[in-house]
């Protein structure tokens, strides 16, 4: 890795509760989660990303926290982060870890405070509480789950929770909030974590006033409305003070913004060079299959990124999105769509975040019983959105182990399909045609690729073609059908279908591959 670690860093996303369970409860675990990092640094990563694993009534999945310096008992204790992170950094690995700050859970002392306080006290103004309109909430904005995004209590006020009535926004136009965050992060930077990925940062500040939004829509976490209550631009205020922060420790500790803007320009505010040091680029995730939409989302999250000296970040999955294989299709085409997308985003300049399962081309399970659900989305929807529980299935470890090897005792919070015996590590281990096989292979690779920066090469319709210095270059067939390139091929590095290297090489549809040419 460079000085700059994050600039060009691969962050694999753990889902806690869907990675390894340790002690046989179904639940995945910090302690399970540590015995599997050697298999990380095996793949090749340079760092990991934990999901929340604070204490919580878990009605979002940890993401409504009611203690943020201590470990919920669901994923062990604090003895066994302590753990480990010291294993991971023995391993060569970054840890980097959730922060929730737009919200709390409604179990949180503060927020217990805050109900048992009268209108107008101080403790409530930690929180978004209003009076009403008559009967009606304070405005007309909704939650991103559905429903009102307004809750009323007792004594007649309401108050604000952007996702689940259990998730209260805090108020970060009070000061005991700033400070009680900038708390929290020490309490974690003094444990030895390498930096934070900030849930909803584009979130914190609303408007003022709270002005009604009318027929826009707003329900959208994914999406690039403007909105009252997202992206406003005094929310750079707060991450100019965390870099400073993040800046008083050694070893470069970074911040990383989960940041849905209305485009990338506004998303590059967020990594200006006093403020965070990477954004997700959810642009490239939600492109479609499409050779002139990619490249146009890939020249302008370059453009904007570059203008204020940070790299891009990029990435295809995350525990609130549709897997790849089934977003690509499903099937055999979805799977040769995703050997390719990983290709395609590991030999582009900058960062890339892999989501836990990707690596193993793991599909969406679309079949989970409506008993098994649990995303508040099912129930906040009235049963009629299916939420994102079907990418949060566990990992198979094993292909003949009780629940595939995730825990000891074969017990699953979520059910995991039959079939996927055939996708477990070790049936893929032994498989160099193995999705497992394509990322070990370009993850190894990719540590060669110079340069942050990239020039497209003339290509065919349906195709993109690119080259990094030193002969590098990266070729992408989105067309069904294949096609012969004219390039000066040396060598061919990696490819995520066989190639035929004749006299022009032969490229198939739907695939991509790592070629050296002559300079």
């Amino acid at each position: 890795m460079s000085l700059d670690w994050w600039r060009d860093a691969v962050i694999y996303q753990i889902y806690v509760r869907s990675f390894a369970d340790a002690d046989g409860d179904g639940n995945g675990d910090l302690a399970g989660a540590r015995t599997r990092l050697p298999y990380l640094r095996a793949l090749g990563v340079d760092a990991v990303w934990l999901t929340p694993f604070y204490r919580s009534p878990m009605a979002d999945g940890g993401y409504d926290v009611a203690d943020y310096r201590d470990v919920d008992p669901l994923f062990g204790s604090r003895a066994d982060f302590d753990a480990l992170l010291g294993d991971a950094h023995a391993l060569g690995l970054k840890v980097l870890i959730d922060i929730v700050p737009n919200h709390s859970s409604a179990q949180h002392p503060w927020f217990l405070d805050a109900l048992a306080a009268p209108p107008g006290d101080p403790l409530r103004d930690r929180y978004v509480f209003r009076p009403g309109a008559g009967e009606d909430p304070p405005n007309d904005w909704q939650s991103i789950f559905g429903g009102p995004a307004w809750t009323r209590v007792a004594d007649g006020e309401w108050y604000l929770h952007l996702f689940a009535p259990e998730q209260p926004d805090f108020n970060w136009r009070n000061t005991e909030v700033n400070d009680e965050f900038s708390s929290i992060l020490r309490f974690w930077l003094e444990r030895g974590v390498d930096g934070f990925r900030i849930d909803v940062a584009h979130g914190l500040i609303k408007a003022d006033g709270l002005p009604d939004i009318g027929s826009a829509v707003q329900t959208e976490l994914i999406g690039n409305a403007e909105l009252p209550y997202f992206d406003q631009d005094d929310v750079h205020e707060i991450y100019r003070e965390w870099r400073k922060l993040l800046d008083s420790y050694p070893g470069q500790r970074i911040g990383v913004a989960e940041a849905w803007a209305p485009n990338a320009r506004r998303r590059a505010n967020y990594v200006r060079p006093d403020e965070l040091h990477q954004a997700f680029n959810f642009d490239f995730l939600n492109a479609p299959w499409d050779a002139r939409q990619l490249r146009a989302v890939i020249d302008s999250s370059l453009s904007a990124e570059s203008a204020v000296g940070a790299p891009t970040v990029w990435v295809l999955s995350n525990h609130d999105s549709q897997r790849r294989v089934t977003r690509y299709g499903g099937g055999e085409r979805g799977l040769r769509r995703a050997r390719a997308a990983a290709l395609l985003m590991l030999a582009l300049p900058g960062s890339a975040y892999v989501y836990q399962g990707d690596e193993l081309g793991l599909p969406e399970v679309l079949d989970l019983p409506d008993d098994a659900l649990q995303d508040p989305t099912w129930v906040r929807s009235g049963h009629t959105e299916r939420g994102r529980d079907g990418c949060r299935v566990p990992l198979p470890w094993s292909s003949d182990a009780p629940s595939f090897g995730f825990s000891p005792t074969g017990a699953s919070w979520l059910p995991m399909p039959r079939e996927w015996a055939a996708l477990a590590v070790p049936a893929q281990e032994s498989d160099p045609s193995s999705m497992l096989t394509l990322y070990r292979t370009a993850l190894a690779l990719r540590r060669a690729i110079r340069g942050t920066s990239l020039r497209w090469l003339p290509s065919p319709p349906d195709t993109l073609v690119f080259a990094r210095d030193e002969g590098f270059v990266c070729a992408v067939n989105l067309g069904a059908a294949d096609v012969e390139l004219d390039l000066n091929v040396s060598s061919v590095l990696h490819s995520s279908s066989p190639l035929d290297t004749g006299a022009n090489l032969t490229l198939p549809g739907e695939s991509a591959a790592w070629l050296q040419t002559y300079r």
